[in-house]
């Protein structure tokens, strides 16, 4: 358990004592001062008591004092301050306590069984398979991966799925755009439908093909040749898919095919339960969903008149085998186009008896490519979107990952090209990781290997207390990350935790031949810094490098 814990469990504990009552979770707020005047810690629950008790808010924080005094052995002394905070000075070897929690747990420091093995299925990407993954799938990808690390190392159970969508229009219309570039490969008259697929993806496919099969498919019927051709077209599109965001460091857990969802006959199994159920309705010679009864703004039709389904209706029965498969909570990031579609999936499965909130839809906001201060739409290369394996190889996974993540989801994000080519302080990525290689280039120049000792007495310098405190925050803000599904909080941590490595560099000598056994407690500390930052980079899906070029120089 760390400082805040410790501070937050005692507080409750001696107002419960002291008043006879039990805060309500979140309540209790225990904070680092950005003064270190102010203490090391506070809280302000005595203001917070102030209302109820009917009492001034510095009479309660009097009252509180003496209590948490004799509760907490590691506090050394408590000030009552302006309209009621309570501050908190600490015995300095108890902030170091962190150091040997920090070093003996290694990688799974940072980990926390906050998520109670909860069962999560996130589902994120899930693109079309017409085409390549662009700048947008990017933000989305690292987004839903990070999450799920995250949820994991917080105590989740989470699935990663990529939902695909292989069945509709959209499929039929890559098998006709194929049978267009292939017709054309053999200089014959062909055509492209308006609302196909035109990109270079399409051409490289239809030559590999030719390359494969010849002229088998000029001598098929059409229709039979556009059904193959789709098919052709899905496996290799989705292959690059798949390369595509292994390179980018974001494996899935699970594929399913809406294909497949609708063969198995679980499209034509949820509309007869919903029916059983009477929540449908048939108009127009099409069946509807009694959506308004369960907050959408409109009723919704499940099978047109036509007899054919919507695209809503295979969606419900991809999440009720979700549900079917166990899982708990089901997340899903959607573009920003999908936020009016949040209403209907939320509604039918109300209607169908799971909870509304166990549903959750994370929108993902457009993203800007800026160049010197200048939007940039299109691909050099190819005149088209800039796919993310083009990003990746321009500025490399770690940055296209970190920026994407630095900022939140639903959010307008503009991309700065010009700065993630720049290997300056300026640059975040490169900022977190040099902030690594020169905590290695530390422990390598050590005269003798670190020695754990079971007290830090000497680590008294304010920029040891201040990294001190930030490593000792960690778990909760993993855990916090997690609750609210929300990466850039680890990468605002990562910047505090590099800013205040860098200051503490500066300002301590950490190999002292004069002062060994400071040095000794220096050098543990870097360790466990160390440890902390990779863990947190290792959340984001970024690497941790050793040796960078900078570094080399000093």
């Amino acid at each position: 358990m760390n400082i805040e814990d410790k501070l937050t469990d005692a507080i409750g504990q001696v107002v419960k004592e002291v008043y006879g009552l039990e805060p309500d979770a979140g309540t209790i707020m225990v904070e680092i001062p950005k003064d270190n005047s102010k203490g090391d810690y506070s809280t302000n629950i005595a203001m917070r008591l102030s209302k109820f008790l009917k009492c001034p808010p510095q009479k309660i924080a009097g009252e509180l004092k003496q209590g948490l005094l004799e509760k907490v052995a590691d506090i050394q002394d408590i000030e009552v301050a302006g309209p009621g905070f309570i501050n908190f000075w600490m015995k300095k070897d108890a902030m170091a306590n962190v150091i040997n929690t920090v070093i003996k747990a290694g990688d799974a420091y940072g980990h926390s069984d906050a998520g109670k093995g909860l069962k999560v299925l996130e589902e994120y990407v899930s693109a079309n398979p017409t085409g390549p993954l662009h700048c947008g799938h990017a933000r989305g990808a690292c987004w839903g991966d990070s999450v799920a690390r995250i949820l994991n190392a917080a105590g989740y159970e989470c699935t990663r799925e990529y939902y695909i969508n292989d069945a509709g229009a959209q499929m039929m219309n890559l098998g006709k755009s194929l049978l267009g570039r292939y017709r054309e490969l053999f200089n014959l008259d062909f055509t492209l439908p308006e609302d196909g697929y035109h990109g270079p993806d399409v051409i490289e496919i239809a030559k590999q093909i030719k390359e494969e099969y010849g002229d088998k498919y000029l001598k098929m019927d059409e229709q039979e040749a556009i059904l193959e051709l789709k098919q052709l077209g899905k496996q290799l599109e989705l292959d690059r898919i798949r390369a595509d965001l292994a390179y980018y460091g974001c494996d899935f857990d699970s594929w399913i095919s809406e294909q497949w969802i609708t063969d198995q006959g679980l499209v034509e199994k949820a509309v007869e339960k919903m029916d059983q159920m009477g929540l449908l309705y048939e108009k127009d010679g099409a069946i509807w969903f009694e959506a308004t009864k369960y907050g959408d703004d409109k009723d919704r039709v499940l099978k047109k008149s036509d007899g054919y389904y919507t695209y809503m209706t295979p969606d419900i029965a991809n999440h009720i085998y979700k549900y079917e498969r166990g899982y708990e909570l089901l997340v899903n990031i959607w573009g920003a186009d999908h936020h009016g579609y949040i209403p209907r999936m939320k509604a039918a499965m109300e209607a169908l008896g799971y909870p509304r909130d166990n549903l959750q839809v994370d929108i993902c906001q457009m993203v800007r490519m800026v160049e010197n201060g200048q939007e940039v739409k299109m691909s050099k290369r190819t005149g088209n979107a800039i796919t993310l394996r083009e990003l990746c190889d321009d500025i490399g996974v770690d940055c296209a990952r970190y920026f994407f993540l630095s900022k939140a989801l639903d959010t307008h994000l503009d991309f700065d090209l010009t700065l993630a080519r720049t290997r300056s302080n300026d640059n975040p990525v490169y900022y977190a990781q040099y902030a690594y290689a020169r905590i290695c280039s530390v422990l390598r120049q050590a005269q003798n290997p670190y020695e754990l000792k079971e007290s830090y007495n000497l680590l008294s310098n304010p920029k040891e207390i201040d990294l001190l405190k930030h490593i000792n925050t960690f778990t909760d803000v993993v855990a916090e990350a997690a609750y609210t599904r929300s990466p850039n909080k680890i990468c605002n941590y990562i910047q505090k935790l590099a800013t205040y490595f860098h200051s503490f560099y500066g300002a301590c000598k950490i190999n002292d031949i004069n002062a060994p056994e400071l040095s000794n407690e220096r050098l543990c500390l870097s360790e466990a810094t160390r440890i902390t930052l990779k863990n947190a980079l290792n959340l984001l899906g970024v690497s941790a490098p050793e040796v960078m070029a900078k570094e080399e120089e000093e």
